[in-house]
């Protein structure tokens, strides 16, 4: 292995993939993100700096995944993922950032032998990188430049093909840990499908079988998963799988998908001759780590049941287990939420077990999760997931119980463990762990969506010439810039019953979205179009164009 860069073998492939000169990348919380088309530098970029992540942890084994999650079918992105299955750590977001946008070849080695230095990295040691990309047209194209920076560094690539962002984290994992104590699983496509349905066929033997369940695939990578899943659930529960038109043009997430029922909060089109009174369904995102379930009522009314209503769901269920398998001093159980979350929902689970309101995005959930001996987290769109601590793990393995039902509870919470995708949200994972609830419940999702009435809410957004203008504390549910704004947001809030609304800068776009509550739907609608006409002044905009109506 050398001990320095190939710098002639990265300019011969760099200069293949030019950095466009006008566009500034930056690597947010779910990676890069944008137009396909303009990705080509970041992919072959990202490709060096997974080797080079992989090099500085050892040689262990890096993610990247080829998604633009729920975003429509022209944007793409990747994202690393690292040795855990989790998150890239956040000093490297920076890095990722500053390289992407080195404009020439020269710049872009510079920067790497800066990265190099300062993060002290020994380029001797081997470098490991499984990918992995969503049905996304652009996607070919991207995993081929990706390859190339992988060539750049000489690193030793997997191809995982086209599968679920949260199969590429799993793999992740498994790779990590296989021949350890710490075993995830096995590192295929099989392995993943059979750890999830086996430890569902246990948790629901001897229930009475659940009737079938519609599943809105987006027109993603799902309705492939989704396949193989009901194949490998064979009778214990029937998926009726919707919307799996992967190669149609101009399909994915359009008027589908777990991003269109919860911002539309109707049900897609595509569904309304197929789901009757009575029957539950779920929609999962383009690459399939969103969830949120939905039904009708007899009436033939649609009701949403989204993340807050799935962490509640869950969460009272596993402290229920935890309390009848006698571990209630031993295990504690926590949520948490962000500001998005419903207030009836906080008010719900507070009291019942202790909540914590973090920013908004995957890597501050899990962090805060990853505090409690089992931590629940899901954001109101319909992505989360249960951490279970090794200690937690450790406890279940070594507990004696001392009677049947005892016995019963912790076999199953050590199911739930190896039913629960706990590297990243898992819309196929939750789907099965919600529907493991329902069964043991007994509940309709009309039962399930009695717990607590949701306050009704509106999300809104505003393009802004630049978002970085707006700044945020508390968990991101107060404005501290531009100056003067939260205190006429408080003013306007005030005037509602029930009021409740924030603003917060995109973390991938040059929008600010708005979030608003009150007792009644009307008032909801209002505070949220008042609060984004606020937000519309305040960022200079042209009164003639001004919000008017939801996007």
């Amino acid at each position: 292995m050398t001990s320095s860069l190939s710098t002639d073998l990265i300019r011969l492939l760099s200069d293949q993939h030019p950095k466009p000169s006008n566009i500034h990348f930056q690597y947010g919380t779910a990676g890069f993100r944008t137009l396909g088309s303009t990705l080509d530098s970041v992919l072959f970029r990202v490709g060096i700096i997974a080797a080079l992540r992989s090099k500085k942890l050892d040689g262990r084994t890096i993610g990247v995944m080829v998604t633009a999650s729920h975003n429509p079918e022209e944007d793409n992105g990747v994202k690393l993922v690292d040795p855990r299955g989790e998150m890239l750590e956040a000093a490297w977001e920076g890095h990722s950032t500053t390289i992407s946008n080195a404009p020439t070849t020269d710049a872009l080695i510079e920067a790497l032998e800066s990265l190099v230095q300062t993060a002290k990295i020994d380029l001797s040691k081997p470098a490991n990188v499984v990918y992995a990309r969503d049905t996304r047209p652009s996607g070919p194209a991207l995993v081929s430049a990706l390859a190339d920076g992988f060539k750049a560094m000489n690193a030793t690539a997997r191809n995982a093909g086209v599968v679920t962002t949260p199969i590429l984290h799993y793999f992740v994992k498994c790779v990590n840990t296989k021949g350890t104590k710490y075993s995830y699983g096995d590192d295929s496509e099989e392995g993943y499908y059979q750890k999830l349905t086996t430890s569902y066929k246990k948790l629901v033997a001897g229930k009475a079988a659940q009737p079938a369940l519609v599943v809105d695939c987006a027109n993603g990578v799902g309705a492939l998963a989704g396949k193989q899943l009901s194949e490998h659930l064979g009778d214990t529960l029937q998926l009726v799988l919707e919307n799996t038109s992967i190669t149609k043009p101009g399909a994915l997430n359009n008027a589908c998908g777990a991003d269109y029922v919860k911002v539309s909060q109707k049900l897609p089109p595509s569904l309304v001759n197929v789901l009757k009174p009575g029957q539950r369904a779920c929609s999962l995102d383009g690459d399939a780590d969103r969830l949120i379930y939905f039904y009708l009522d007899d009436r033939g009314a649609f009701h949403m049941l989204d993340g807050d209503k799935i962490a509640a769901l869950v969460a009272a269920f596993i402290i229920e287990l935890v309390k009848v398998a006698g571990l209630d001093d031993q295990i504690k159980v926590g949520v948490v939420q962000t500001a998005y979350a419903n207030g009836a929902s906080t008010k719900y689970l507070q009291e019942r077990l202790p909540v914590k309101c973090v920013p908004t995005g995957v890597k501050h959930l899990h962090h805060a999760a990853e505090r409690y001996n089992v931590g629940v987290y899901f954001e109101a769109n319909g992505h989360g997931t249960v951490l279970f601590s090794q200690p937690t793990l450790d406890t279940l393995a070594e507990y004696q119980p001392s009677t049947p039902a005892q016995s019963r509870a912790v076999e199953h919470l050590v199911s739930l463990t190896e039913l629960i995708n706990q590297t990243v949200g898992d819309a196929l994972s939750d789907m099965l762990l919600v529907e493991v609830v329902l069964s043991h419940k007994s509940y309709s999702g009309e039962e399930w969506n009695s717990l607590y009435v949701d306050l009704p809410n509106r999300l809104a957004k505003v393009s802004v010439p630049d978002r970085n203008a707006f700044k945020t504390e508390d968990a991101e549910r107060r404005l501290v810039s531009p100056p003067g704004l939260q205190a006429r947001i408080d003013e306007l809030v005030n005037r509602y019953q029930g009021g409740r609304s924030f603003v917060r800068p995109s973390g991938t776009e040059d929008v600010v979205r708005v979030y608003a509550e009150a007792a009644l739907r009307t008032q909801a609608d209002e505070l949220a179009m008042r609060v984004a006409g606020l937000v519309y002044d305040e960022a200079g905009g042209d009164p003639s164009s001004r919000p008017k109506e939801f996007l």
